[in-house]
C-alpha cells in the first residue's frame, strides 16, 4: 500500500481499491475506450468520489502500474537473496512476467499509448528499479550477463514479452531466445 493510501481513512481506502479493481477489469476488457463514468458505475460508486481518488484515466493507470509494482517488489527481494547471480537474474524476470502475465490491465497500463504518470508512483517504480538494477549489475560484475547489458534493457526484454502475451505468440520461447542472446559468452581458461 502506497504512503498516499496508509493516509486515507478506511471507507476513502476501501473506495479507493473499489475503483482500482473496477478499473482493472474494465482496461482489461476494453482498453482505453472506457470511461471514467462507467469506472464508477462498476465499482458502485459515484463519479465524484472517482474524480476524487483520480483526475482522469492516466492518474488511474499509475495507480495499477503502481499496484503492480509493490507486489512485484516483494519478487524482486526474494531474487536478490540468491546467490547465483544469473539465477537472480533469471528469476526476477520469469516471476516479474508471469505475475504480469495474468493481470492484463498492468500491461495495457504500462504498454498503452499514453506514458503512464510516473510521479504519482515514484516510490514503487523506485524501489523496484533500485533492486533490478542491483541484480542486473551483479550479474554483469559476475561476467555471466553481457557486459553492455543496462537495466534499461531489461525493461525494453519485459515489454517485448509482454507484449507478446496478448496475441498467439509464445512469450516463453520468445524470451528464452533474448536469454541466449544476452548471457555473457563463456570464456575457456587456457
Amino acid at each position: 500500500m502506497t504512503t498516499r493510501d496508509h493516509s486515507l481513512r478506511a471507507d476513502a481506502r476501501r473506495n479507493r481499491e473499489t475503483i482500482l479493481d473496477a478499473a482493472s477489469e474494465l482496461f482489461a476488457q476494453r482498453g482505453d475506450s472506457v470511461q471514467m463514468d462507467e469506472i464508477a458505475e462498476r465499482a458502485g460508486l459515484g463519479v465524484g468520489t472517482l474524480y476524487r481518488h483520480f483526475t482522469d484515466k492516466q492518474a488511474l493507470r499509475a495507480a495499477i502500474i503502481g499496484r503492480r509494482f509493490e507486489a512485484i517488489t516483494s519478487l524482486a527481494r526474494t531474487a536478490e537473496r540468491i546467490e547465483d547471480p544469473w539465477a537472480a537474474f533469471e528469476t526476477l524476470l520469469y516471476r516479474y512476467l508471469e505475475s504480469a502475465e495474468p493481470d492484463a490491465a498492468f500491461r495495457f497500463a504500462l504498454l498503452g499509448s499514453q506514458e503512464p504518470d510516473w510521479d504519482v508512483i515514484d516510490a514503487e517504480k523506485t524501489a523496484f528499479s533500485a533492486i533490478a538494477e542491483s541484480i542486473v549489475q551483479r550479474a554483469v560484475d559476475a561476467g555471466r550477463l553481457r557486459s553492455d547489458f543496462r537495466a534499461s534493457d531489461f525493461v525494453l526484454i519485459t515489454r517485448g514479452a509482454m507484449a507478446n502475451m496478448a496475441g498467439a505468440g509464445d512469450w516463453r520461447r520468445h524470451l528464452t531466445l533474448q536469454l541466449e542472446g544476452i548471457r555473457a559468452p563463456e570464456t575457456t581458461e587456457e
